[in-house]
């Protein structure tokens, strides 16, 4: 027995699912509406109605095979079995897919029940169409697909029913114009980020930081900070990771090594005295005779006479100047001047060796930094006694070779010593400042001197 069954498909669930999901994204607006094989869109009533193949079709069916029409399709029996009672299953059409170009909405017919469209009557036959009457006299289903009497496409894959047979796709494939066509399940975003599809299917796969979950379609985040890449601090961030680099140190060019700044060459101003570079800072030191000072970049003096860190003998006075100091021996007179104090030598007036020489000798020391900012008042001097009719002169007698000196009179009876020109140390000068008294009234001159000893330190702090 031969039947043949055409415009039917059944598929499983999941492709109606997919066939479904097709035609939502394929209802566009359009002029048109087309119908599935077998059937007709009517304008009038905008519904898609079945096509009576046997009348459309003069050669739907050859030799001794009789065309009986189908909703949605038709059968070619044997005229033998025509008048055969013949009650098939009903059949449930398969949505109408619109066109995607067509415009006008359509309404889809409701499903009717399926009559045979041609007439019963009384036949001698056993078993009914699509079953075949075996020798202990059963009617066995005739497995159409293995006998190879089926007339599926050759894309489609034929399944077996009671009594028939249907055509349908297999997964990953959707019958579009009675063939099996790949479905691009790309373009559905089943994948979260990369999607490759292969034929009946698709791979998902990830971008660069990120690893494909046991789901095959989501991508979770990798943790790089895990596998310690950066040599300091690593900052995971999503679908990549970040470097940073301890303080004093700056990313290199690769992007994960930290080398050390040398805050050093950022300025000259960083240290007072100089600037040592060290992994990850910078450190000040100051020269022999200072020490650090609070602030960490400033150098402060060590009174080496006051920490007993010097040389002095018993007899001798230490004094101390910026960044060192000296021993200073015991006032030692020359005649004819006889000493008066520690620090003082007069010459008698009642001496004539004293005859035109000054009448003291005062000693002084002071202390003064290298390249002193000018001009500077450094040192004050004054008369200690007055006389009736006096007046006073100041001036500076030896010591200034280089003129980096001179007296300023500040009133009748004082002068100031002023640094005129910045002198660069170490350096040790001696001064005789003079102060000439003039008395006119008894005819009276003389003078008096200090002779003041500054020691220019080393460095200018």
């Amino acid at each position: 027995m031969h039947l043949e069954r055409r415009g039917f498909r059944f598929c499983s669930p999941s492709r109606m699912l997919t066939a479904l999901v097709f035609i939502l994204l394929c209802v566009q607006p359009g002029r048109g509406q087309t119908c599935t094989e077998g059937f007709a869109y009517e304008r009038r009533t905008r519904q898609c109605i079945d096509v009576d193949e046997c009348r459309t079709m003069p050669d739907a069916c050859r030799g001794d095979m009789r065309c009986v029409n189908q909703n949605g399709g038709y059968l070619c029996i044997p005229r033998n079995l025509y008048n055969q009672p013949y009650r098939p299953d009903p059949i449930v059409p398969e949505p109408v897919y619109p066109d995607p170009s067509a415009g006008d909405s359509f309404v889809q017919s409701p499903p009717r029940s399926v009559e045979p469209s041609y007439p019963r009557v009384i036949s001698t036959a056993q078993c009914i169409l699509g079953y075949a009457l075996a020798e202990d006299g059963t009617c066995n289903d005739i497995d159409e697909c293995e006998t190879n009497s089926h007339h599926c496409n050759p894309t489609q894959v034929c399944i077996n029913t009671a009594g028939g047979y249907t055509c349908s796709c297999t997964e990953g494939y959707w019958l579009i114009g009675g063939q099996c066509q790949d479905i691009d399940e790309c373009r559905y975003g089943y994948c979260q980020q990369l999607c490759a599809n292969v034929p009946g299917s698709y791979s998902c796969s990830c971008n660069p930081g990120f690893i494909l979950n046991p789901d095959s379609r989501t991508c979770q985040d990798v943790d790089e900070c895990a596998d310690e890449p950066c040599s300091h601090g690593c900052l995971n961030t999503y679908g990549s990771y970040m470097c940073n680099c301890d303080e004093g140190f700056e990313l290199a060019s690769d992007g994960t090594t930290c080398i050390d700044l040398d805050e050093c060459s950022f300025s000259e101003f960083l240290c007072q005295y100089r600037c040592v570079n060290i992994p990850g800072s910078y450190s000040c030191i100051c020269p022999p005779g200072y020490y650090i000072y609070e602030d960490g970049r400033s150098c402060e003096d060590i009174n080496e006479c006051d920490t007993g860190n010097n040389t002095c003998t018993t007899a001798q006075v230490c004094f101390n100047f910026q960044g060192s100091y000296t021993c200073l021996n015991t006032l030692q007179c020359n005649p004819p001047y006889v000493e008066v104090s520690d620090n003082q030598c007069m010459c008698s007036a009642e001496n004539p060796a004293c005859r035109d020489k000054p009448f003291t000798i005062l000693y002084r020391h002071m202390d003064m930094s290298s390249g002193r900012s000018v001009p500077a008042d450094i040192f004050q001097m004054q008369a200690t006694t007055r006389y009736p009719g006096a007046f006073y002169i100041f001036q500076i007698k030896s010591g200034n070779d280089g003129r980096e000196f001179y007296m300023r009179q500040t009133s009748n009876v004082s002068a100031t010593l002023v640094l005129s020109r910045p002198i660069k140390g170490p350096k040790k000068v001696v001064l005789d400042l003079e102060m000439v008294t003039v008395n006119n009234v008894i005819n009276f001159r003389g003078s008096s001197i200090i002779r003041l000893t500054i020691f220019v330190s080393e460095h200018p702090f």
